[in-house]
């Protein structure tokens, strides 16, 4: 069901946007991004952590009793403890880093790419709190995400628009998604029984190793997911279960139903996992940008169909790349659009 081995697709033709929050309208420093020592940039629950101590709330002394109670916190501060990250390569925005992350609620251990927008290490902003958008790639992405690769340019996308103020930075978060390259077995980012529990990794321990190390914008307001192809099935997926962690969703030219052989015996977690009936539930409130190649009939087909089966509070748009093919240089011209309509849906870097 539209898993090609060419694995992400990019969307929109968006027209305005928001802009940035007005803390970084005049940011677009590279500060931090690059340096010699990968350690030194992978360390932001180090210092950020202990300089934005237990914030205001109950800074007060105890006889100020008829003092205003302190507005709540915009921003969530890294809990530690720090992972350890290494470089994996630099990007012309600065390094992507990997880490192996074992998940304390599903008992995964898988990797885990990171990009830091230049804003992050920048000291002008080293309380506030940035948006994360986590990206699940096309094809088996057994030991790779095609967002690390320089084939899917993103993280300088992003900068780009981050400095023309049409798109907020984001943490960028690129898992694994198999551990085998058998596509006809893959674990559909789901709790297939028997099998890893991917699901929970992927929507419970990982927002918990971002917010453990990262400086994040406090509640679901400013998490996304986005993926093509296998990961447009993911994004999608994990939006509607888990609506509680994420707000909106860009599934590239997915599809929608869970086709693992995995799945053979139990259909009722099959049920529970397959986009095809969760959007109709009417559960989740979740935005999603929904796209397909134009070029492609049985995809358009296809993913018109879904659009038109999602019940309120799910909010789908969708949109269709004129010419588009199920292809990796197609999904590449859809990342800047896919950004800028993810910024008009998401809660920008925010400070207390």
């Amino acid at each position: 069901m539209l898993r090609q081995s060419s694995r992400s697709r990019a969307v929109l033709s968006g027209a305005a946007v928001l802009a940035l929050a007005a803390s970084l309208a005049a940011c677009g420093s590279s500060g931090g991004g690059k340096g010699d020592s990968a350690t030194a940039n992978a360390t932001p629950a180090g210092g950020s952590s202990s300089a934005g101590s237990p914030s205001a709330t109950g800074t007060g002394s105890a006889a100020t009793t008829s003092a205003p109670p302190a507005a709540a916190s915009k921003v969530l501060m890294p809990t530690g403890p720090a992972a350890a990250l290494s470089k994996s390569r630099d990007t012309g925005a600065g390094p992507i880093f990997m880490t192996k992350v074992t998940g304390a609620k599903s008992g995964v251990t898988g990797q885990v790419w990171v990009w830091l927008p230049p804003e992050y290490n920048d000291p002008k902003f080293a309380k506030t709190g940035f948006p994360v958008l986590t990206l699940f790639a096309g094809g088996q992405s057994n030991g790779y995400n095609t967002w690390t690769d320089n084939q899917l340019p993103i993280q300088e996308e992003n900068e780009r628009l981050v400095k023309e103020g049409k798109s907020h930075p984001f943490i960028m978060i690129m898992p694994v998604q198999n551990f085998n390259s058998d596509e006809k077995n893959a674990l559909d980012c789901s709790d297939i029984p028997g099998q890893p529990k991917m699901g929970t990794w992927m929507a419970e321990d990982l927002p918990d190793f971002v917010r453990a190390n990262f400086r994040t914008v406090k509640g679901r307001d400013g998490w996304g997911v986005m993926g093509a192809s296998t990961g447009g099935f993911c994004s999608a997926k994990l939006a509607l279960q888990y609506p509680q962690v994420y707000k909106a969703a860009v599934p590239i030219d997915g599809y929608f139903v869970p086709d693992s052989g995995l799945w053979k015996g139990h259909d009722a977690e099959r049920a529970a996992n397959n986009p095809d009936v969760l959007v109709a539930q009417g559960k989740a409130d979740v935005s999603m940008l929904v796209t397909a190649g134009g070029a492609n009939p049985y995809e358009t087909k296809l993913v018109k169909s879904w659009v038109a089966k999602a019940v309120p509070p799910v909010s789908l748009e969708y949109h269709e790349q004129p010419g588009g093919k199920h292809l990796t240089s197609d999904f590449k011209k859809m990342i800047p659009d896919t950004l800028v309509w993810l910024t008009a849906h998401l809660a920008g870097p925010a400070a207390d």
